[in-house]
């Protein structure tokens, strides 16, 4: 069933990940997006809606704009489409890590037959997003390409992305020029300092490595980041008024009124 190995990877109990549906959605224009994951290793998810879902590869370098270049695509579990919004941090179990909205449009099939092109491996599409835009094409590999693991599952998951070659192309590195979210226009660090970065200390999702040594940094911005909107909150709360001095004259004529009064 669509879905069940995406739920039986998760504890929804832990993680801010959507639990989602099947949401099927009538047009030919569908929604895409890219989702840059720091995890045990930085990668991009590239998901597609088709079927009230969003397919998913991982490309563990980014899309390219290059035509010569071809992106390592390893299709993964299918997501909900609540999924396509999602921006955020995991804490720890499957995908522990930083999740951000790094793109985000509509994509049109260039096929008659998507389920048919998926099958075949030669998925052609245009994509209409903020930082990805033109005609691209998934096609499925026999697994021996370098990056890939190898074995029977593997190579069925092994896929190549790939720019045509049009008005979009081209050989800026998007993702070095583009590093930020479409949502919330903020970095890794971002994303983490409006959560809880307590949490890191016990269950980092990544440890050694490159992947590391960046969440370090990372961690450590975080918690600038946090320290100093707390101190910009601070400085803006007004200051308590002094309470007023009581002196013996004041005392005496309060006295002098009481006794007239009485």
């Amino acid at each position: 069933m669509p879905l069940d190995e995406y739920k039986r990877k998760r504890d929804f109990s832990k993680t801010p990940e959507p639990a989602g549906k099947v949401a099927a959605r009538k047009g030919r224009e569908r929604y895409f997006c890219v989702q840059k994951h720091l995890a045990s290793h930085l990668h991009y998810d590239f998901r597609l809606e088709h079927n009230g879902v969003l397919l998913s590869w991982a490309v563990p370098k980014g899309p390219s704009l290059d035509p010569k270049t071809r992106r390592l695509a390893m299709q993964t579990e299918d997501h909900p489409f609540d999924y396509g919004d999602f921006e955020g941090v995991i804490p720890e179990g499957y995908g522990a890590g930083i999740v951000m909205l790094w793109d985000k449009g509509t994509w049109t099939p260039e096929v008659d037959d998507v389920d048919a092109a998926i099958r075949k491996g030669d998925l052609k599409f245009t994509l209409n997003g903020y930082k990805l835009k033109g005609s691209w094409v998934l096609v499925r590999t026999s697994g021996r390409y370098p990056g890939a693991r190898g074995g029977s599952g593997d190579s069925a998951r092994s896929w190549l992305l790939i720019k045509h070659r049009d008005d979009w192309s081209g050989d800026l590195d998007i993702t070095e020029f583009a590093p930020r979210s479409v949502k919330s226009d903020g970095d890794f660090e971002d994303i983490l300092g409006q959560d809880m970065p307590a949490v890191w200390q016990s269950n980092r999702p990544a440890k050694g490595g490159d992947a590391g040594a960046m969440l370090a940094q990372i961690i450590e911005r975080a918690a600038r980041l946090k320290a100093e909107r707390a101190g910009t909150r601070s400085a803006r709360q007004p200051e308590a008024p002094e309470p007023k001095k009581t002196t013996r004259s004041t005392r005496t004529a309060k006295t002098r009124k009481a006794k007239r009064t009485s």
